[in-house]
């Protein structure tokens, strides 16, 4: 497959902040606690089923002290219709009670400190900082691996080479608007089946309509 030349990545990048700069998560959330929980919950899990599962648990649970008393059996039932739920389940409820224990009840806004809890693994901290931080970082998930590599802009088999390779290619102060724009770009535009092309930001970038997932 072709890689994307310097010219076409500025045409993307060009692209993309035009479009996409007031651009922001759709997941619903009110205080970083919140956008905490459903970015852990939104891990093979749309958006739209997460913001439906999320306002009765945040009603029953609305901070880390409540959801870390919580009974596993009762998160479960909440997030039954979300995949993974029983593991979810486990996970946010451990990440409250070390928020508690090791944060004094404080969401940490630190990318490293973020990774030592419970669900919460590089993606999920990046896309954490890049919401509530305007952090210059890029997260990786499956639209955003699907179009770097249709435009070109990375040929890596896993998540952790693209993620490098976005980094490298786009770099500069705009790298959480390009992770928002190519989620949206993904989820809305260049998808995984039957892309619409018609209305491409940039049919002449792209190399190939083929759907990538992370190997």
């Amino acid at each position: 497959m072709k890689k994307a030349t310097k010219k076409e990545i500025e045409i993307l990048k060009v692209a993309f902040v035009e479009k996409y700069a007031d651009a922001v998560t759709e997941l619903d959330y009110k205080n970083d606690y919140e956008l905490l929980i459903a970015i852990i919950l939104s891990a093979q899990c749309t958006d739209k089923r997460v913001n439906i599962i999320t306002p009765a648990l945040f009603e029953k649970y609305p901070s880390v002290y409540e959801l870390a008393d919580a009974s596993l059996d009762d998160v479960k039932e909440l997030l039954k219709s979300c995949s993974f739920f029983n593991n979810k389940s486990k996970n946010i409820i451990k990440m409250a009670q070390s928020v508690i224990d090791n944060y004094d009840g404080e969401i940490p806004h630190i990318q490293k400190e973020l990774m030592k809890l419970a669900g919460v693994g590089n993606k999920t901290a990046n896309v954490f900082m890049i919401e509530f931080e305007g952090a210059n970082l890029m997260a990786v998930d499956t639209h955003v691996f699907r179009v770097a590599h249709r435009l070109g802009l990375s040929d890596g088999k896993t998540v952790e080479i693209t993620e490098a390779d976005l980094v490298k290619k786009l770099k500069g102060h705009d790298l959480h608007i390009f992770h928002q724009a190519m989620v949206l770009f993904g989820r809305y535009i260049c998808k995984a089946v039957k892309p619409d092309c018609d209305n491409c930001l940039f049919p002449q970038v792209c190399k190939t309509k083929k759907s990538f997932k992370p190997g």
